[in-house]
């Protein structure tokens, strides 16, 4: 063999002339070897080309019938256009914890399409001047283009936790970011989410996954149990994300109030599942499964229902009490998750 060849194969391995032509598509002359290696390079470029090609294309398929499917809903009528949905309302939820509230507004104010930031007291003494003053402060500090973040507290009578999702007139924004006060997530996940959101505004789009697994023993006909975060994980499905770190559409909280009192009861009763009665009722509306977008969290506190021995075994109650208040299972499976591709090498 020419000294051609030499660059692809070791001299120590060096394949005869004839095993070569079988193996190769075309017959190999010694007098063709550059041009052969020109043709193999440019046959596996165009290769890779054309598998980036069919998997870009795959994934765009994916995303409109995704697209296609949270707007098939003919009950939803989003109230604006696309274009008019440049920015969004936090929506913070909080107990006695004013230290973790100061470090959840200080950071979402500095999130470029933070629009206003709501915060959602029950507690029955109302904030402190001294609180009060920090809110604001943070809020102007990080302040951009000449607009201030307007801090807004609504104030409850009733220590309910139906109160995260008690209608707020005159909101500014379509799009609401629920977060309980304790969780912080990049604002660079945050605009992502939002602009998933906005191609699916149907529906809730979130960073807490959690499924209704269906109980397959004997005695649990038509039963479910509730599946936490490492059920998700290993199965890779999914069929709600909870509100404490999720968006949905402004018309959900106006919903929530016309829902059946007897599951506003319930939740007040055990003190638990407004997040599950929220997931039921988009689900029942859409038809849809949520989106789960891929994000880091970063919690700061963990003292508060989740934390409890009982917590899924409350949840499961919850699960199989309001799917025998609608009559049926209305939460919608589902294996899509959304990752911002510009951020991750594996996507």
């Amino acid at each position: 063999m020419k000294s051609g060849f030499h660059g692809l194969l070791p001299s120590s391995r060096r394949v005869p002339q004839k095993q070569l032509n079988r193996i190769l598509p075309f017959p190999m002359t010694p007098s063709s070897s550059s041009a052969v290696k020109i043709k193999a390079l440019l046959s596996l470029c165009i290769g890779l080309s054309l598998l980036l090609i069919a998997a870009r294309a795959a994934s765009a398929v994916a995303a409109v019938a995704l697209h296609r499917q949270h707007f098939s809903a003919a009950s939803f009528t989003p109230a604006s256009v696309p274009g008019d949905w440049k920015g969004y309302t936090i929506l913070i939820n909080t107990w006695k914890r004013d230290d973790l509230l100061q470090k959840s507004v200080l950071h979402y104010s500095t999130c470029v399409g933070v629009d206003s930031i709501h915060v959602v007291w029950s507690e029955p003494d109302p904030p402190s001047d001294s609180l009060y003053d920090a809110l604001r402060h943070s809020a102007r500090l990080n302040s951009k283009g000449g607009k201030e973040i307007e801090v807004i507290f609504d104030f409850n009578h009733e220590d309910s936790l139906n109160n995260r999702f008690k209608e707020i007139k005159d909101l500014k924004t379509d799009a609401l970011f629920s977060i309980d006060d304790d969780v912080i997530f990049p604002c660079k996940s945050v605009e992502f989410a939002f602009s998933v959101w906005k191609s699916a505004a149907s529906t809730m789009v979130g960073f807490v996954p959690r499924m209704h697994w269906l109980d397959k023993s004997n005695n649990s006909i038509g039963r479910y149990f509730y599946g936490g975060w490492w059920s998700v994980w290993w199965m890779g499905t999914y069929s709600m994300v909870l509100s404490k770190a999720a968006f949905f559409h402004k018309r959900y909280l106006h919903l929530y109030s016309c829902m059946p009192q007897t599951i506003r009861n319930y939740v007040d009763r055990n003190r638990n599942c407004e997040d599950i009665a929220m997931a039921f009722l988009i689900a029942n509306e859409t038809g849809a499964p949520p989106i789960w977008v891929q994000g880091q969290i970063f919690e700061m506190g963990s003292s508060g229902i989740s934390s409890l021995g009982s917590h899924r075994m409350q949840r499961t109650q919850c699960l199989n009490d309001f799917s025998a208040l609608y009559g049926r299972m209305p939460l919608v499976a589902t294996n899509v998750k959304a990752i911002d591709s510009r951020g991750s090498w594996l996507w």
